[in-house]
């Protein structure tokens, strides 16, 4: 099962684990995977406790960050805006039109003591900058970006500090990109994935992008959660897996327990791309706040990061009432996830969902070697197959 992903990261398992909680990032990266903390969510001071803490609870076991530098938002013309600036752009009929959804789902609005969700995250160059210079005061391996070309003068100083640089693609074209600006690890994410996705399957994705940027390693992302999966993954030429989706199911995740229930109960089928969330396509979990916004009634989207700012205090009322009588927050409620959700049936440690995706790794690859025996034991020479008409099939 080991990879060359393996020893350059000095990881027992080809598995990455991408998650905004810490407890699940340090579980994987001493169960021999690598965790992959989200920092999109975080202000740089709260970055900074969130990485010491990983620092003291991994073990001295290799874990990255995550951070989004995304090329295309909302006032990256000028350099960025400020958060009074990009307030003053969202139109007002969206600000009445969020109100108008709580209000008919009867989502009451936050009490005093509980705050809303930090409205303007890292969904910019700048924000993503202060993330990677807090990151690499850490021990950090990796420093991975999605949405876009990391700036070439932050790959070089991650390769001063001898951290590698992994990017998210969802096209051979992108692949290419990231390859030119030096990355050292690109993750083919296929439209199975949860979050921020492109429209083609990983099928398709994960061989494309691999002749596309040989011999720079691939991983594989995209509806991957089981040990079959991470097979047929090395199958198509990946180095290993980029997972996400497959750990909002474990103990570690500490998800509200509604929105726990509402995606253990889901099928693959129960997720929809929708721009409901940041602006841009990710795929989510279907419910009546993604259908709200991609219905007829819906002024539309904003670009990032407006969108994320627009609907960020809505979020956190869902939140917070989705177990109050009388609401029916419950119905808005949602996260990020993949189609690997139809695959999320109980709650487990993380620790052993990471040994059963192994276990059933092993079970594969004897199963294909026992094929491959099969197969040689029969072997007869290429002219008896083809028999009297001299080719494999009639037709040909």
């Amino acid at each position: 099962m080991r990879t060359r992903i393996c020893e350059l990261f000095e990881i027992d398992v080809p598995v990455f684990a991408f998650s905004y909680r810490r407890e699940v990032v340090a579980a994987v990266s001493r169960a021999g995977g690598m965790g992959v903390l989200g920092a999109v969510q975080f202000s740089p001071e709260q970055l900074e406790e969130e990485l010491c803490w990983l620092d003291a609870h991994v073990d001295g076991k290799p874990y990255g960050v995550d951070v989004v530098m995304p090329t295309r938002y909302e006032g990256a013309e000028r350099g960025g805006l400020s958060k009074a600036e990009l307030e003053l752009l969202i139109p007002e009929g969206h600000r009445r039109y969020v109100e108008e959804v709580l209000t008919r789902y009867e989502v009451p609005g936050l009490p005093p003591e509980v705050s809303a969700h930090e409205s303007l995250l890292g969904w910019s160059e700048a924000a993503g900058r202060s993330q990677v210079a807090v990151a690499l005061r850490h021990p950090v391996r990796l420093i991975a970006n999605a949405l876009g070309t990391p700036p070439r003068d932050v790959v070089d100083e991650a390769h001063r500090r001898g951290v590698q640089v992994v990017a998210l693609v969802g096209t051979a074209a992108h692949a290419r990109k990231q390859a030119e600006v030096g990355v050292d690890v690109v993750v083919a994410v296929g439209t199975e994935a949860g979050g921020h996705t492109g429209e083609i399957g990983t099928m398709v994705l994960v061989p494309e992008v691999v002749d596309a940027v040989h011999p720079i390693p691939v991983l594989a992302a995209g509806g991957i959660g089981r040990g079959r999966q991470l097979a047929a993954a090395l199958a198509l030429g990946a180095e290993g897996v980029w997972t996400g989706s497959l750990w909002l199911g474990v103990e570690e995740a500490r998800l509200h327990p509604v929105l726990r229930d509402k995606l253990l109960a889901a099928t693959s089928g129960d997720t929809v791309r929708s721009r409901s969330m940041s602006g841009k396509p990710a795929r989510l979990l279907k419910t009546a706040w993604t259908e709200a916004w991609d219905g007829g009634e819906s002024p539309g989207t904003l670009p990032m990061p407006l969108q994320f700012m627009l609907t960020a205090d809505a979020v956190t009322r869902m939140h917070h009432h989705a177990s109050t009588p009388g609401s029916r927050a419950h119905e808005l409620l949602g996260s990020p996830v993949g189609q690997i959700v139809g695959s999320m049936r109980e709650v487990r440690p993380t620790h052993e969902v990471l040994e059963s995706l192994e276990a059933e790794f092993r079970e594969v690859m004897l199963r294909m070697r026992g094929l491959e025996n099969a197969g040689t034991s029969g072997h007869q020479p290429d002219s008896a197959r083809r028999g009297a008409t001299g080719t494999r099939r009639g037709s040909e």
